[in-house]
């Protein structure tokens, strides 16, 4: 079968891969010159399946509150009037409920736990290098309110069988001997040992080759203007390039997937959560990470990537605003300097900003949609790099028709119950350029 990928990031690229090896023949478009040079390009670094967890939580709406008035907060809502942006925080806010919380984190640590498997798999199947460890994060907790808040996570990975180790203050030294110069900060910890950390750029455009060299087609610096269908099928997709056509399609554009969909009258409801890195040159190894490091307080990851200290996290609802903010800069080296003082040179860090794709459950929408022949693997807001294996072989299997390894229930748009228009059924689409 043919089959277009829509995007080459992550997501699209161990799509295309994992399609490749079914024997499908894949085409990968993207606007971008190369493969990960956006959301997946500067990413925290972490592939933490334990600590999957939806940004929708008990609680969430008051600290949104708080958060509003705090100079170093770790979301910030830019006032709007986009409808559409409106209706998802509202959908978000829904999902700010135990039940509802207990039951989105159960779905995406199923998916990252299924994800971790594939990528240790294809890790040993084709030989990638990408700065990757497998020694665990560590969720450093600065007060007793947050230690005691984590309990609902606990209880979560006990349901799905996630090894945890609940650490105190010497407990988290002894398994990041970097945090000594933090101690007194220290109220606790949640430690996953199955988690990973990888310089997700340098894993993408690895699998890029072998993708390649397996019979994939790339298709670079190439704009996707629109979906074309008719009768409820897509019939291609036109670009600056012409019309390309295939046998099916799979839309893997991150936050711009919503914006072709939303014209064949599939609502997507994902928002591009803005988010930001540093990537610090490492000058004392003692005092650097050994893994990744999650500091509970700004929501900050800081992972060890080779030489390097990757600082990513942070989030803003501003539409697709990329500029730098210098404020969210100086939170991320503020966690650094606080959790890892002196451990790299913070005067030769690069700054980088990226939209991660977020539904309102903070689950992604992987599998078919209403359109016949389109399918998506999109929304996996800050996970998209933990998640990128498991969804891509997930949905490799769905397309080729065979039993997938896990449930797949709960992971598709239907969980939101829409259904095409009319006029989508009938054709006639031109959504914005993406």
């Amino acid at each position: 079968m043919r089959i277009i990928v829509l995007g080459a990031g992550v997501i699209g690229v161990t799509t295309a891969w994992y399609l490749a090896k079914r024997g499908h023949q894949v085409t990968v478009i993207d606007r971008q010159p190369g493969p990960a040079l956006e959301t997946s390009f500067a990413n925290a670094g972490e592939i933490s399946p334990g600590y999957s967890a939806p940004w929708a939580a008990p609680g969430v709406p008051m600290k949104a509150i708080k958060w509003m008035f705090q100079r170093h907060a770790p979301l910030v809502l830019h006032p709007t009037m986009n409808p559409d942006r409106i209706r998802w925080m509202l959908e978000m806010l829904a999902n700010c409920t135990s039940p509802a919380y207990a039951r989105n984190k159960s779905r995406m640590v199923r998916l990252a736990e299924y994800s971790r498997d594939c990528l240790t798999e294809l890790r040993a199947d084709t030989g990638v290098r990408f700065d990757e460890r497998q020694q665990g994060t560590l969720q450093v907790f600065r007060t007793e309110k947050q230690v005691a808040a984590a309990e609902k996570d606990i209880a979560v990975l006990q349901a799905d069988g996630v090894p945890f180790e609940v650490l105190d203050r010497a407990g988290c030294i002894a398994a990041e001997p970097g945090l000594a110069g933090a101690a007194h900060r220290i109220a606790g910890g949640l430690r996953l040992p199955g988690d990973e950390t990888g310089d997700c750029f340098k894993f993408t455009n690895a699998l890029a080759d072998k993708a390649e060299a397996a019979g994939v087609v790339f298709r670079y610096g190439v704009t996707i203007n629109a979906i074309r269908a008719e009768a409820g099928r897509v019939t291609g997709v036109d670009t600056s390039e012409g019309l390309m056509t295939a046998d099916s399609y799979v839309l893997a554009l991150g936050s711009l997937s919503p914006l072709l969909a939303k014209s064949l009258g599939v609502r997507l409801p994902v928002e591009p959560l803005k988010g930001y890195s540093i990537t610090v040159p490492i000058t004392d190894y003692d005092r650097a990470p050994v893994s990744t490091v999650m500091d509970e307080t700004f929501k900050v990851a800081i992972t060890r990537l080779g030489d390097r200290i990757r600082v990513g996290g942070l989030a803003e609802i501003a539409g697709f605003d990329t500029s730098l903010n210098p404020r969210r800069r100086a939170t991320l080296e503020k966690s650094l300097t606080e959790m890892f003082g002196g451990a790299g040179d913070l005067q030769a860090a690069s700054f980088w900003t990226g939209l991660r794709p977020m539904t309102p459950d903070g689950t992604p929408i992987v599998g078919a949609t209403p359109i016949a022949n389109l399918w998506t693997n999109t929304g996996h807001g800050t996970l998209g790099w933990t998640m990128a294996a498991g969804s891509g072989r997930l949905l490799a299997d769905l397309i080729d028709g065979r039993a997938p390894e896990i449930d797949p229930e709960g992971l598709s748009v239907a969980r939101y119950g829409r259904t095409p228009s009319r006029k989508a059924q009938a054709g006639g689409l031109r959504p914005a350029a993406a």
